[in-house]
């Protein structure tokens, strides 16, 4: 099956089968593509939280809202997290980065201040969400991007001080009855004539 067809056959799903584990060898892979996730200047301002404690995986369901389920009951939740501090992250670049890379950062980026600073990290984060996706796509592995989560609870919960939650994706195998897959749920798209622009 070609990458198109398998971004076709992908949707989001809303239930999944609590005995459809992901093997260990495709949670290291997916966790090594997404250390190879793109960001501008190769910025990485992220963290990305693996959750393995089943403690820790009940007190985030309880702060999950509609995707308390999804949760529960996926084989892996992955939490993405964004850098809180912008000096925090100049120090980073400064050690990681070429010194054309942190110039970018210091004149193009850090003079419009620290809301414009903490959106453009946050956008780098949702690159690797993209990434994510589609790897979980070629992989045959099932997806849920989860924006409806209590972000500041999860960051009590897990206390990774430096960094903040943005979203978290959970990740399976689809239940049989999942009601939004696409034979019960068709998936739609605006037209791509209306989307995709040549100029």
């Amino acid at each position: 099956m070609n990458f198109l067809q398998q971004m076709k056959n992908r949707y989001t799903v809303k239930k999944y089968n609590p005995q459809g584990k992901i093997g260990a060898e495709q949670i290291a892979e997916l966790k090594e593509v997404l250390n190879l996730s793109p960001s501008s200047i190769n910025s990485q301002p992220w963290n990305f939280i693996f959750i393995t404690t089943p403690e820790i995986r009940e007190q985030l369901a309880e702060a999950s809202y509609f995707n308390k389920e999804k949760v529960l009951e996926s084989s892996h939740v992955i939490v993405f997290q964004v850098m809180k501090n912008p000096e925090e992250f100049e120090k980073q670049i400064e050690e990681n980065l070429p010194e054309g890379s942190v110039n970018y950062y210091r004149t193009m980026v850090k003079p419009k201040g620290e809301d414009a600073i903490r959106s453009w990290m946050g956008h780098q984060v949702y690159l690797s969400l993209g990434v994510l996706l589609s790897a979980c796509a070629a992989m045959g592995i099932d997806s849920t991007p989860m924006e409806g989560i209590e972000t500041e609870t999860y960051d009590r919960i897990l206390k990774n001080d430096s960094y903040e939650t943005l979203f978290a994706v959970a990740i399976g195998k689809r239940a049989d009855n999942d009601s939004n897959h696409p034979e019960v749920t068709p998936k739609r798209r605006l037209k791509s004539e209306m989307v995709i622009v040549e100029s």
